[in-house]
């Protein structure tokens, strides 16, 4: 049977805020911040209920931030370099600790974080947080390493553009100057090189002008000053991919990047979310990921990955476990619920992707997608359900669901630096619908309105549902045998000998559409199901019921459906 990985995104200090004032640009005083705190045993339990197994918590490492904490030892950073009011979760400031906003005693922050390990594995769940390893905040500086560690930059040769073991890049004897229309004081000399891969010392105001790219061994002409795998490692284990390095003298960014993800696998951490993984070279990833699998082999990894030609290098090469499936079914599935394309364009990704399907992470929100109940995006959260349990029973892949999703979130406000659509990483805000789920950190749903809870309800019978085997498109099938089929919605098969599954889902708002579901006698044949009739449910609601009849070999099933309704059918 095969447990579904369901991971949880929350940005952690926004979960549970309750503060509604949410004004632009407002400080934490006013806007309010969420607390490791709040993350109570009945808050994570409800969680677990709504069918999560993992949480990737967010915006966890102490990154840059506005606020004075220089009564605990923290050094300010300049707001000319920080975006927002709350920092950016993406520009790391010290690797070794934690963001001070999210303890109710900052001192005492690392312990807080740890304490909320320890409930969240109480309560079942595992642990994932972010690693950015292309860049760090423009300031980068560790108060909390421990002892004998060396922090990024503090022994660099800045007379020079490039050396192997420096962290940085440098424009040696130029000044970085703050982008045009970006006001406040800020001194770095020399400059770095800016976080996207910007080399110029006054970067763009588009660029990541926040942050500085770090080198791994990469010369400025793309030369790589490291050892490359040998031919066919892409089908050797991590065990081999670890003894190989083992020997091999690699550059210190790397060396650092292994001590700071085995310092947090041995505070209790089951895994992590690598930004923009692709930015960083796929042999650093064999001997980073090679490490934490001798470690503990169960830890969870995950990267973000948007070019296609790179997923099975970062896969089979780079050890990843799973990878975003953003450039394909997300926004394939974005265009049919949003601007009503052909249902016809998921038949090819899942053919292409059909050697490594059960490794890419699907997703229909996270931190830097605009919400789906947000005009930009649906317009109300419902139009897609249908995307969701397409994303959620096409594959054996992991699902994720970032939080407020559940209810409906709209991100609506003016955050500051955030704009509407997507709910702010940059601000203190508020998160609405999310917060009337909260219900004053109750986490009991108590001030939602009847279509928020009902649509908790759908995600909650979706993703707690156990469906397996091999996925069968039918769409194909359908579109070219099936009267009234059409490209409006989309079928396909899940099972093996022991389970049998059918999932039809509407993608249209308005329609309602009936017609004879075929099924394919190789399929029927591969599920060894003799002729005969067949008694189908509907898992996700238990009130629609069919028939499936076979007769020599080939199957059909009426299917009657409503706008936007999916059906989940088990063969009993």
């Amino acid at each position: 049977m095969n447990d579904k990985i369901v991971v949880y995104q929350v940005l952690t200090r926004l979960f549970g805020n309750t503060n509604t004032t949410n004004k632009a640009w407002g400080t934490k005083e006013e806007n309010g911040v969420g607390k490791f705190s709040d993350f109570t045993e009945k808050a994570l339990l409800e969680i677990k209920k709504l069918g999560a197994t993992h949480i990737w918590f967010t915006g966890v490492l102490h990154h840059a931030l506005t606020t004075d904490y220089t009564a605990y030892g923290i050094s300010n950073d300049f707001p000319a370099v920080v975006k927002g009011r709350a920092g950016s979760p993406y520009a790391i400031k010290d690797y070794y600790t934690v963001n001070p906003d999210l303890a109710d005693n900052p001192a005492q922050r690392l312990e807080e974080w740890e304490a909320l390990i320890a409930r969240t594995h109480q309560c079942g769940l595992k642990v994932i947080m972010d690693i950015v390893p292309n860049h760090v905040a423009r300031r980068y500086e560790s108060i909390a390493k421990p002892e004998g560690v060396r922090g990024f930059g503090e022994d660099d040769d800045i007379s020079v553009t490039y050396a192997v073991n420096n962290n940085f890049y440098y424009n040696p004897n130029e000044a970085f100057q703050l982008p045009e229309g970006i006001y406040g004081e800020y001194h770095e000399f020399p400059a770095k090189w800016t976080g996207n891969g910007a080399r110029a010392s006054q970067p763009d105001r588009n660029d990541w002008y926040e942050t500085v790219k770090l080198n791994y061994g990469v010369r400025p002409d793309g030369i790589k000053d490291f050892p490359e795998l040998p031919i066919g490692f892409e089908s050797e284990d991590t065990e081999v991919h670890y003894h190989f390095w083992q020997d091999k003298t690699v550059p210190n960014t790397w060396q650092k990047f292994k001590d700071i993800v085995l310092y947090w696998l041995g505070k209790g951490v089951d895994g992590f979310r690598y930004d923009m993984a692709e930015m960083v070279p796929v042999e650093f990833w064999s001997y980073l990921n090679s490490a934490i699998k001798h470690h503990n082999p169960e830890a969870f990894l995950l990267a973000e990955v948007y070019n296609p030609n790179e997923y099975r290098p970062y896969l089979h090469l780079g050890k990843m476990d799973y990878l975003y499936d953003k450039v394909q079914l997300y926004d394939t599935l974005r265009n049919i619920v949003a601007h009503e394309h052909s249902t016809d364009a998921i038949v090819p990704i899942q053919r292409e992707l059909s050697d490594i399907s059960d490794r890419m992470l699907h997703f229909l929100e996270n931190h830097d997608e605009q919400r789906i109940a947000s005009p930009e995006f649906a317009g109300y959260a419902e139009k897609a359900k249908p995307a969701m349990v397409v994303s959620t029973l096409i594959s054996e892949s992991p699902v994720m669901v970032y939080f407020g999703q559940e209810v409906g979130e709209r991100a609506a406000e003016w955050a500051g630096f955030g704009s509407p659509s997507r709910t702010s990483i940059f601000d203190y805000i508020g998160v609405p619908a999310h917060q009337r789920w909260v219900n004053n950190k109750q986490y009991d749903g108590g001030q939602l309105s009847n279509s928020e809870r009902a649509l908790r309800d759908f995600y909650q019978r979706l993703l707690n549902l156990k469906v397996n085997g091999a996925y069968i498109d039918l769409h194909q099938y359908n579109r070219e045998h099936t009267v009234y089929y059409n490209d409006k919605v989309y079928s396909f098969a899940r099972g093996n000998e022991e389970e049998q599954w059918v999932i039809v889902c509407n993608f249209s708002e308005h329609e309602n559409y009936g017609f004879d579901l075929q099924l394919p006698a190789y399929l029927l044949g591969s599920w060894f199901l003799n002729d005969g009739t067949y008694t189908l449910s509907n898992a996700l609601y238990h009130e629609k019921q069919t028939t499936l009849y076979i007769e020599n070999g080939k199957g059909r099933l009426r299917v009657d459906i409503a706008p936007l309704e999916s059906l989940v059918f088990r063969i009993s």
